[in-house]
């Protein structure tokens, strides 16, 4: 009784962590797509010569974060 108890808590801590770790992931990898990916993206867009292609999407991420309010 005492282990079967134990077992489904024991389980039930486990996959409390597996989801905090898969939500602080996710946090950990939002900022880094916004603070190091998308900028090193599009000034390597802007120095290769591909402007044509780097300031639309610099455009349409100013509109989104505008409009989302972030």
């Amino acid at each position: 009784m005492w282990t079967m108890l134990f077992m489904i808590l024991m389980i039930w801590v486990f996959v409390k962590m597996l989801w905090l770790a898969v939500r602080m992931s996710w946090g950990i990898m939002k900022i880094l797509v916004n603070l190091v990916l998308l900028p090193t993206v599009l000034l390597g867009l802007m120095f290769s010569g591909l402007m044509i292609l780097a300031l639309p999407i610099l455009i349409v991420v100013g509109l989104v974060m505008l409009v989302t309010g972030n």
